[in-house]
């Protein structure tokens, strides 16, 4: 395959850099503490600097994978699949998400929102960014809304993110691992007084799990 045929694959989704595969217990939000496989797409140009998978921005590290091969291993393991990265929609979702729709499973996403929504989704986990705002149009259709607090300010972004999501998304405020022990007492008192916003915790990293 010539490098302008792979080029062509990738750009209709129907190659994707993957970067790793893993069956385990979801950690975050809504579906925390259920058993799901994860599939973690390479690259991400938001450039969170406390993002905690770095080695996923660069989309070249991680080989460009067939999507029916993707889907083949995924099945075997759950019927739940989460998608996430560096941020999968830097990529076309659509052949990926078709297939696993195919195959009777949940389709889960994990996204900062930044790019076109594309793919069909049964879960949509919405975690915006300052540094490249999502999309209008997923505001609209996330199912969870979850805001990482990192220092005060986070506060006042979760909020006017808030104001744009629809009424029926859930509303997640969630410590930035290495500030847990500074933002976490905040974040109790914060949604006390607001209790609008739920609490989630990177449970994963407490049980030491993928």
């Amino acid at each position: 395959m010539t490098r302008r045929e792979r080029q062509e694959l990738i750009d209709k989704g129907l190659l994707l850099p993957l970067m790793e595969e893993f069956y385990t217990i979801q950690g975050e939000g809504y579906h925390k503490g259920t058993a799901a496989y994860f599939v973690r797409i390479g690259g991400c140009d938001v450039g969170c600097h406390w993002c905690d998978v770095k080695e996923s921005w660069l989309a070249e590290l991680h080989p460009p994978t067939e999507t029916v091969k993707i889907v083949a291993n995924a099945i075997k393991y759950s019927k739940t699949i989460v998608v996430t990265g560096g941020e999968p929609l830097t990529w076309d979702m659509g052949p990926l998400t078709e297939q696993l729709k195919a195959k009777g499973v949940q389709t889960h996403i994990e996204t900062s929102g930044a790019y076109k929504l594309t793919g069909v989704w049964d879960w949509i986990c919405l975690s915006p960014k300052k540094v490249k705002l999502p999309t209008e149009e997923i505001y609209l259709k996330a199912h969870e809304l979850k805001c990482i607090i990192y220092n005060k300010d986070d506060f006042r972004f979760a909020e006017e993110q808030a104001s744009k999501v629809n009424k029926d998304c859930i509303l997640y405020l969630q410590p930035e691992w290495s500030k847990r022990e500074k933002m976490m007492p905040q974040i109790v008192d914060y949604v006390m007084a607001n209790p609008k916003w739920k609490v989630s915790l990177q449970t994963h990293k407490y049980l030491n799990i993928p």
